[in-house]
């Protein structure tokens, strides 16, 4: 019960120490109008339209689905899973399967006894990472292209594939060492005979199968868009009061996007480290790597903002997508994730497996940049 106290205690401690001194700089009432204006033009102006996208990929990914695309693009990719992730081949259909929705796509693929027979305990683990390391992809290169960039999120992608390796990798040497025995076991029974067995499909007309298939995946949109709404106003929020500085007259007028600028500060004090690993030229662009810890959504919330200020470019736009589609709020999934697989206990491992890949993500897009800005 003291412990209980005592953690109450220290969240309302961080709680009121943060907006306090948020409060201090800005005043109450401009801070409390700022976080309201920034939210509602978050809903308005950026929600809907990732929910838009959410809806459109939705549809297509389904219809892929319908239509045998996601096996042709399976079978395109599976030759890469053992040499590149040491994964079987039908690894491969996770890979495309998150890339087309969300990172939870993964866990619902690993809970079929036919997929997950194909895997040892050790590999079983690591599609955790290997599944987050696509989450969202689709919406964010869309995303990102819709922006007026043709080739930099193709760049962020190849960053994300090493991203993928890195943290795939990392996470079944981690279990392997805490666990040996995992290296041998499989991660389920070999199904049956009757297990095997298609299911009967209704033959529909093309027509049909073609409206279905795109009515269901945009309402699967409208769930996945429904579902970074929180991410979106409420951490989009808070990053943007911490990047952002007053008005253009030096004031606070309690209009939306107005803040105190300490990740700016902090992104200062860090740039010989910035430099290198991200090649960002400017110290508010550490805001979307740290949103894209929680929620990749709500990191693609800032990118209008800062399109809008100036403080985005190529280099920026690749980087953003390698460590977006990466990391893609892995924080806020991970130990869900292992938790349904029935290894909660490596969720520490899993996640700084999946740090170190998203960095390595970042690191791969940048030099990459560098080598087509060169060309």
């Amino acid at each position: 019960m003291k412990s209980k106290y005592r953690s109450g205690a220290m969240c309302l401690l961080v709680v009121v120490g943060l907006f306090s001194l948020i409060g201090y700089k800005m005043g109450a009432s401009q801070m409390l109008n700022t976080i309201m204006y920034t939210a509602h033009d978050l809903l308005l102006n950026t929600c809907f339209f990732l929910m838009g996208i959410c809806v459109i990929t939705g549809a297509i990914g389904k219809l892929f689905v319908e239509f045998g695309v996601v096996d042709l693009l399976e079978k395109i990719v599976r030759p890469l899973m053992r040499p590149l992730f040491h994964l079987p081949g039908v690894a491969s259909l996770g890979a495309v399967m998150t890339f087309l929705s969300d990172n939870p796509a993964i866990i619902t693929l690993s809970k079929d006894k036919r997929f997950s027979s194909y895997f040892k305990k050790y590999q079983f683990v690591s599609l955790t990472n290997f599944g987050t390391a696509f989450g969202m992809g689709l919406i964010v290169m869309i995303f990102m292209i819709g922006k007026g960039y043709a080739i930099e999120p193709f760049i962020g992608l190849v960053g994300a594939i090493a991203g993928a390796v890195t943290s795939t990798r990392l996470m079944q040497h981690f279990t392997l060492k805490a666990y040996p025995q995992y290296a041998e076991e499989d991660a389920a029974p070999k199904p049956t005979t009757a297990e095997l067995e298609p299911e009967h499909k209704e033959e529909k007309t093309v027509f049909l199968r073609t409206l279905n298939s795109l009515l269901d995946g945009g309402k699967t949109g409208v769930d996945v868009g429904i579902a970074i709404i929180p991410g979106v106003l409420i951490i989009s929020t808070l990053v943007m009061i911490l990047t952002f500085g007053p008005s253009a007259s030096g004031t606070y007028t309690g209009a939306a996007y107005e803040g105190v600028e300490a990740l700016p500060a902090i992104a200062n004090l860090c740039d010989v480290v910035l430099d290198p690993l991200f090649g960002f030229t400017d110290p508010h662009q550490l805001a979307f790597p740290i949103t894209a810890l929680g929620a990749v959504g709500a990191a693609l919330g800032i990118i209008p903002s800062f399109v809008q200020q100036g403080w985005i470019d190529g280099n920026a736009v690749a980087v953003f997508t390698a460590i977006g589609m990466c990391w893609s709020g892995y924080l806020s999934t991970h130990t869900a994730m292992l938790d349904s697989l029935g290894y909660r206990e490596l969720t520490s491992k899993a996640i700084l497996s999946h740090t170190i890949g998203g960095i390595v993500a970042a690191l791969v897009a940048h030099w990459a940049y560098v080598l087509y800005s060169l060309i």
